[in-house]
């Protein structure tokens, strides 16, 4: 079993249809899909020795496995320069969660460098009734969600593409570089476009993937946060 079916079992089996996380980069790194450094602290007390760990400055995320968007729960923090910052932001994100949502459960914390800001993108996929597997890409930030700068393709899709893919949204001007902004690695962000199209399918499964924000940068695109979602059975049964 591939190390993305036996999370998607594992998954099932908890009776969930969200992907943690942790599992959400675990299941892109098996696609070489590259995505920013991180580690996992199960626990509040986990938190210093894993931020010591990384280096500094850090971000840190909660894990949880009923909270969508984790902004809108106060579950991220940026910015933090010390062992004393990432446990008191650690302890002031478990507060504000369970403030706004009391029935969420609380995994642990995702720890993440603060990646120098790159060219924001967004990545998609879901898995459409009529069409299939189908992959999206956009241009990241305000574009996408005040523009709806996108456009889509049917996967399986070759690297070529997914390379027409990223010039056809009409900010892709900004990725050929622009003032004193460097070109971005196309090429980079072509293979995690046709690895998001493989993802999806290999897997039918995955209802939808949200891979935003991802950062380009004149030599690499890395994944920043991610979203998997799954079908929900009709029930679900343990193993």
């Amino acid at each position: 079993m591939s190390t993305a079916s036996g999370l998607i079992t594992k998954v099932y089996i908890e009776e969930r249809v969200k992907l943690l996380e942790d599992e959400v980069f675990d299941l892109l790194t098996a696609y070489n899909i590259p995505v920013a450094p991180y580690a996992v602290a199960r626990s509040i007390d986990e938190v210093s020795s894993m931020a010591e760990k990384l280096g500094f400055p850090l971000v840190i995320k909660v894990i949880s496995p009923d909270i969508i968007h984790k902004t809108d729960v106060g579950g991220v923090r940026l910015d933090i320069w010390s062992k004393h910052e990432a446990l008191k932001a650690a302890e002031e994100i478990m507060e504000k969660v369970r403030a706004r949502n009391p029935q969420a459960r609380i995994n642990g914390f995702l720890l993440q460098p603060m990646m120098p800001k790159g060219v924001e993108i967004i990545i998609g996929g879901l898995h459409d009734p009529v069409f299939g597997s189908v992959v999206m890409f956009g241009a990241g930030g305000i574009f996408v969600e005040v523009f709806r700068d996108v456009s889509f393709r049917v996967a399986p899709l070759s690297v070529k593409e997914a390379l027409e893919m990223i010039d056809e949204v009409k900010t892709s001007a900004i990725l050929n570089g622009y003032r004193a902004q460097p070109p971005v690695n196309k090429y980079s962000i072509a293979e995690i476009i046709v690895a998001v199209g493989k993802i999806l399918e290999e897997h039918p499964e995955i209802e939808s993937m949200d891979l935003n924000p991802v950062f380009a940068y004149p030599d690499k695109a890395y994944v920043i946060d991610g979203r998997i979602i799954l079908k929900k059975p009709t029930t679900f049964r343990k193993h």
